[in-house]
């Protein structure tokens, strides 16, 4: 069953998404509700041009990866070795968001337009959100002559990272982004990184399936 949502604050149940994890339609997409949905494992997810009300998701079976289990090939290793490449965290927040909206903006069903663009930026201002960048050049201490080529953002709420989207300008920036990531949560005692759907990309560097019960006790705890 989908539920309407109100202009008061509030989701129904998670468990009661449908087999497709859909839950809800409606509401907005203010700080508030945004960050009641990500304390629920619930996230906003629609084609911008179709919908005229935010579409909310909650899988039954949620795809992360533990920082602890990323997994980093041969290849992708030979390629940090060589140091073509610098990370930042937080240096270029709306040049992620803007790159990874760009690169999908003409697909049909494109989900990052204009509104989500301005609801996460406004996160990352609060400190709810946070971005990888990946540059390429710029090897003096002022980063100058640098260029964004890869990276990802999401929402950031106590030792958990939800992402959202990613880009890569170069062969395997993305996945850079996302290793950069998992080290730096390593580092920091970051507990996982909610990938919210499966892909081959992901399911390459460790992302695995675990309960939505699981998956809440681990988020509750964070």
């Amino acid at each position: 069953m989908v539920y309407q949502l109100d202009d008061d604050l509030w989701f129904p149940d998670p468990r009661l998404a449908d087999e497709d994890g859909c839950l809800a339609v409606g509401g907005d997409l203010s700080i508030d509700r945004l960050l009641l949905a990500y304390q629920h494992g619930i996230f906003p997810w629609f084609s911008f041009r179709d919908n005229k009300e935010p579409v909310w998701y909650c899988p039954h079976e949620r795809f992360v990866i533990f920082p602890n289990e990323i997994h980093i090939s041969h290849s992708m290793r030979t390629l940090l070795n060589k140091k073509k490449y610098t990370f930042t965290l937080n240096e270029d927040f709306e040049g992620v968001i803007h790159n990874c909206s760009k690169l999908r903006y003409e697909e049909e069903g494109a989900w990052l337009g204009e509104d989500i663009i301005k609801a996460y930026t406004e996160l990352h201002r609060q400190g709810f959100a946070a971005s990888v960048e990946v540059w390429e050049g710029g090897e003096d201490d002022n980063h100058n002559g640098k260029r964004l080529v890869g990276g990802l953002y999401g929402v950031n709420i106590g030792s958990a990272f939800f992402g959202e989207s990613m880009f890569s300008l170069v062969p395997s920036g993305s996945k850079l982004a996302l290793i950069h990531l998992a080290k730096t949560m390593q580092e920091l005692n970051g507990s996982i990184i909610d990938c919210q759907l499966k892909t081959a990309h992901l399911e390459s560097m460790g992302g695995r399936y675990i309960s939505y019960d699981e998956y809440m006790k681990l988020i509750s705890s964070c």
